[in-house]
């Protein structure tokens, strides 16, 4: 998974204020990128999710993933948010960067926990997330999520 996420993936300094906002720019991207064919389909399946229990974690990270027919491969996108994110949180605290799961239905119980250990391993690791919160250059950002998905 070397390459598993490119720099077109990441996005600096995204004004999303709330969740919300947050989710349907991740909808709409996946669409732009090719990953999923339905919007409103991504949007729902990020919706249902978040319903079951907040993917916001801590130190100002969130794992929102969706899975759904719509996705045609798996992908992983970042986004970096230009202030603090609304976005109930494990420790409190609002959200600054979102590591998001896209997922096809047939999937969900490979490569959707396979990539979510492995961000989640990432997210334990106090010098990734320093370095991702500081780091502002798309292919960097991308480089590191990949290392840790080897």
């Amino acid at each position: 998974m070397s390459d598993f996420v490119q720099a077109s993936h990441v996005f600096l300094d995204n004004p999303a204020k709330t969740v919300d906002e947050a989710l349907a720019f991740l909808s709409a991207q996946a669409v732009a990128l090719g990953i999923a064919e339905d919007e409103r389909a991504v949007l729902g399946a990020f919706k249902a999710r978040e319903a079951e229990g907040t993917t916001g974690m801590m130190e100002g990270f969130a794992i929102p993933h969706a899975k759904s027919e719509t996705i045609k491969q798996a992908s992983v996108m970042v986004v970096k948010f230009a202030g603090d994110v609304e976005w109930e949180s494990m420790d409190g605290k609002p959200i600054r960067v979102a590591i998001a799961l896209c997922v096809p239905g047939g999937e969900a119980g490979t490569t959707h926990l396979q990539l979510l250990s492995k961000v989640a391993v990432m997210l334990m690791d106090e010098k990734f997330r320093n370095e991702t919160l500081a780091d502002v250059d798309t292919a960097s950002i991308a480089a590191r999520i990949n290392s840790g998905l080897d």
